[in-house]
């Protein structure tokens, strides 16, 4: 079982590559679990359709109330989905976790990063991830490619350049930290040219795990 969590800002291409080693590793025989934050439960989902809705159209939540629906969602995944598939053996793969909360609530809108860690600690009885996987691209281009999709503004988008820039600087510092757990992919290049990366990585950590 391996446990492994996909970040980065918008339009860093995430969930593509999420999308990408789902095939890898079905076609490897390798059995596995993806969700996505929020999301995968019935109470994710409600509360995604909150934090992530059509830009003007969500009610105002503040810093902190996004923050905890956040981490209720993440709570409820992680006993409902992300424990019992690690338990019966299976790899999870998570499009976002805890870090997300970490660099968008806390260096993207300024809530203690401190607070925000015990809080999702507590929330998940301390579960982290053995691999984070950052997929690293400028903010500027990010949203430059976000902007090209066929559906208006989601209200985390909407928050304009210099939020996205904080996010970012805030992922940088996180993989700083804890180099062991993370390992940051250049994702301004081209779709296939990541694939190969993550490629690379995943047979890498098979010939670890299995024998």
């Amino acid at each position: 079982m391996l446990f492994i969590s996909l970040e980065g800002g918008e339009g860093s291409g995430k969930s593509t590559q999420a999308a990408w080693l789902q095939r890898l590793l079905a076609e490897r025989g390798v059995p596995a679990v993806f969700v996505r934050e929020p999301g995968s439960t019935q109470l994710g989902e409600v509360l995604r359709q909150v934090l992530v809705g059509p830009a003007g159209i969500a009610p105002p939540i503040t810093p902190w109330a996004e923050a905890l629906m956040y981490t209720a969602a993440r709570s409820q995944l992680v006993a409902e989905i992300i424990r019992p598939a690690l338990a019966a053996g299976k790899w999870v793969i998570s499009d976002r976790y805890i870090d997300s909360t970490l660099a968008y609530q806390g260096y993207g809108l300024g809530l203690s990063v401190a607070d925000l860690r015990s809080l999702n600690v507590a929330a998940t009885g301390g579960l982290w991830p053995q691999l984070t996987l950052l997929f690293d691209v400028s903010a500027a281009q990010g949203l430059v490619r976000s902007s090209v999709k066929d559906q208006p503004p989601d209200r985390i988008e909407a928050r304009g350049l210099e939020f996205h820039v904080r996010v970012n600087s805030g992922y940088h510092e996180l993989a700083r930290a804890e180099p062991g757990r993370w390992q940051v992919i250049p994702a301004g290049a081209g779709v296939e040219q990541v694939q190969e990366l993550v490629t690379k990585i995943v047979i890498s950590l098979l010939k670890e795990v299995q024998p």
